[in-house]
């Protein structure tokens, strides 16, 4: 299920809007990706910490992924869409989770926020890599961890068509753009792009390496996930798998604790934190913008 809508940005940066699609119905659920479901949680298991104080899941959705974050104090969900995240606040609840409407772009955090970022199925949607990881570096805090997933370029079905001379170069490091706002990435190129923003790549998997129709069609998912999950880390050097799951160490100076949940927010128009409480929102003393809370979910698009 693609976006509904490309939208854009305040800083012109154009962006996927799942704002009222059927994504999670239409994708996901009885969609026969069971597999791949199963493989990415494996991958994030082996790779996230298992505890800590704030989780922050970057183009959460419909919080897929949110049952692996029980050792967290508190999970904030941060997607594009108002729909999708209000699909999972009606499903999660506010006990734990903070809900909030916002783009990759222009964190609405303050810096140190979180001690661990997660971003799942989002990187091959970004014009602007270097922003992005720019904007996560600052809201995770020193000594913190960020466990990205991104779609492969050098996986073993473009270096197939490539020798048989009926796609792109695999081995060419650039991002290939496949369709509008839809990129494959080399790994190397994502490792290079990470630690020029200030991370440390320590860990690898190569997931979903058994995503093929027929496979799927005849192999319990459960059972092709279990050998999936037996491979990532074997085969993480040469990345044959279709999707790499990098997890980083956050290095950069600073006292590692992090911001009181009252000083949680900054503005996306000024960067001026933290923001004030006020009267079903939040107010920016520094440029005097409003932002509304509305049934449960931060607005700042």
């Amino acid at each position: 299920m693609e976006p509904t809508q490309s939208s854009r940005t305040n800083n012109s940066r154009p962006i996927c809007d799942y704002e009222n699609s059927t994504y999670r119905t239409d994708f996901w659920e009885g969609q026969g990706r069971e597999y791949e479901d199963l493989a990415e949680r494996i991958a994030l298991r082996h790779l996230l910490p298992a505890q800590g104080q704030r989780l922050l899941d970057i183009g959460a959705g419909f919080g897929r992924l949110t049952d692996l974050y029980g050792g967290y104090e508190q999970v904030i969900l941060l997607d594009y869409s108002r729909s999708q995240l209000a699909h999972a606040r009606a499903r999660l609840g506010d006990e734990r989770f903070l809900y909030v409407a916002a783009d990759i772009y222009r964190l609405p955090l303050a810096t140190n926020a979180v001690d661990t970022t997660v971003m799942v199925r989002v990187l091959h949607h970004l014009v602007d890599v270097p922003l992005a990881f720019g904007q996560i570096r600052r809201a995770t805090r020193p000594d913190g961890t960020f466990v990205l997933e991104f779609a492969n370029k050098r996986h073993l079905k473009n270096i197939a068509r490539y020798l048989l001379r009926r796609g792109v170069n695999p081995f060419d490091r650039a991002p290939y753009a496949f369709a509008e706002l839809h990129y494959d990435y080399h790994p190397a190129w994502v490792a290079e792009a990470l630690r020029d923003a200030g991370f440390a790549p320590d860990a690898r998997r190569s997931v979903s390496l058994l995503r093929a129709g027929w496979l799927k069609r005849h192999v319990r998912a459960r059972t092709l996930a279990a050998v999936d999950g037996a491979l990532q880390r074997v085969t993480a050097p040469c990345t044959p798998a279709p999707s790499v799951f990098v997890r980083s160490r956050q290095h950069k100076a600073g006292e590692a604790r992090l911001v009181d949940r009252a000083q949680l927010f900054r503005c996306p128009a000024c960067g001026h934190e933290p923001l004030d409480a006020a009267d079903a929102g939040l107010h920016c003393a520094g440029c005097g913008a409003h932002w509304p809370i509305e049934e449960g979910i931060y607005l700042f698009k």
